[in-house]
C-alpha cells in the first residue's frame, strides 16, 4: 500500500513539473505595449520634503491655473440663491476633453475638488475643505452675423401686374343624335303610333 501511495505522489510531482515547465517554455507572454513607460525608483526620491517637515505647499498655488485649464464649463442650470450661501444648480463640465458630465452643487468632481457654487454663467470649483480655487465661466457667444442688404434697383422695385387666372377652355355641347335610318318596306315605326 505504501508503494502505491509513494508511486502516486512521485508521478503526481512529475506531472506537475511537466505542466509547469511546458507552460514556461511553450506559452509566450503578451508583449509590452509600445506606450508603456518604465517607472524608476529615482523619481520617488525627488519628492518635496517640505510638507513632511510642516511647511505650507507653495506649488499648489502655482498649479491652480494648470488645474483650471483641464476643466471646461459647457452649460449651467442655476436657481435662485439659497440662504445657506450655496446656490443649488447643475453644471455641465468637460474634464480633460472627455464628454461632459453633469455635476450638482456640492458634488465631488475629482479627488479633492468639489463643485461649490453655480451661478448664471459660471461655476466655482474648490477643495473640500473650503475656499474657492477657481471659477469656470461659459464661453461668450460669438457676435451675431451682421451685414447690409443690397440696394434695391429700379427693376426690382417696379410693380409687376398680378398674374391673371387662366381661363378653362369651355367644351362645346354635343350635337343631337341623328335620326335612325329606316329600311325600305318597313315604314316609319314612330309614325304609326
Amino acid at each position: 500500500m505504501i508503494a502505491r501511495l509513494s508511486a502516486f505522489v512521485i508521478w503526481a510531482l512529475v506531472a506537475v513539473a511537466t505542466v509547469f515547465w511546458g507552460m514556461r517554455l511553450l506559452v509566450r507572454a503578451d508583449p509590452v505595449p509600445a506606450n508603456a513607460v518604465v517607472v524608476g525608483d529615482a523619481t520617488q526620491l525627488r519628492g518635496d520634503l517640505s510638507r513632511l517637515l510642516g511647511a505650507e505647499p507653495t506649488a499648489a498655488v502655482a498649479l491652480a491655473p494648470l488645474i483650471s485649464s483641464r476643466f471646461r464649463l459647457l452649460g449651467v442650470m442655476a436657481a435662485k440663491p439659497a440662504p445657506e450661501g450655496m446656490t443649488p444648480g447643475v453644471a455641465l463640465i468637460s474634464i480633460d476633453g472627455k464628454p461632459p458630465r453633469a455635476f450638482t452643487a456640492g458634488a465631488r468632481i475629482e479627488d479633492q475638488l468639489v463643485l461649490q457654487n453655480v451661478s448664471l454663467r459660471s461655476a466655482s470649483i474648490g477643495s473640500e475643505k473650503g475656499g474657492s480655487s477657481f471659477v469656470l465661466e461659459i464661453p461668450a457667444l460669438p457676435a451675431p452675423a451682421t451685414g447690409t442688404l443690397p440696394r434695391p434697383t429700379v427693376d426690382s422695385v417696379s410693380p409687376q401686374p398680378p398674374p391673371q387666372p387662366q381661363m378653362r377652355p369651355q367644351v362645346a355641347p354635343a350635337p343631337p343624335p341623328a335620326p335612325r335610318p329606316t329600311r325600305p318596306g318597313m315604314g316609319n315605326p314612330n309614325a304609326s303610333r
